[in-house]
């Protein structure tokens, strides 16, 4: 007769044998359980409304300048993270001509509450006469790190 995976012949090895065998699974499994209960438990108790958090993206015409705003506006708590992507190119009309240029693009995660105050900053400290502002609303997302966003930026 066969009892799951490990068979008659652990339960011919006597009882200690079976004990043996089952405390030594469950010392190895318990690490795997508890980190996908903790998962699961932490994807079920997070609750996130759809747009209460937005991506922002901003072009910058260098590194510099880039990491100067990004810093603010992390230490203003307009955002919780920015991250600063190098060497895009963008190319757009301007003034009636067809412009390409090297660009960094920041991207910028706040509170959708916060995107105006957001931009104000952005346009009053950025080189450019017109300065990138946009932004999405963050519809999902992993719900740790959305409560994240929430908790560093405050209402």
């Amino acid at each position: 007769m066969l009892i799951g995976p490990l068979g008659a012949e652990t339960l011919r090895g006597g009882p200690w044998k079976a004990v043996t065998v089952t405390v030594l699974l469950s010392v190895f499994m318990f690490p795997l359980l508890r980190t996908v209960g903790l998962r699961a438990f932490s994807m079920a108790s997070e609750t996130y409304t759809p747009g209460t958090h937005s991506a922002a993206f901003v072009t910058c015409p260098n590194d510099t300048v880039a990491k100067d705003l990004a810093r603010a506006i992390v230490e203003k708590k307009l955002a919780a993270c920015v991250n600063i992507v190098p060497a895009i190119t963008s190319v757009y009309e301007w003034q009636g001509k067809i412009e390409e240029d090297s660009e960094v693009l920041l991207m910028i995660k706040t509170r959708s509450s916060k995107v105006p105050a957001l931009a104000e900053y952005v346009r009053s400290n950025h080189p450019y006469e017109v300065a990138e502002v946009i932004s999405l609303p963050i519809e999902q997302g992993n719900p740790p790190y959305l409560k994240w966003i929430g908790d560093a930026v405050p209402e």
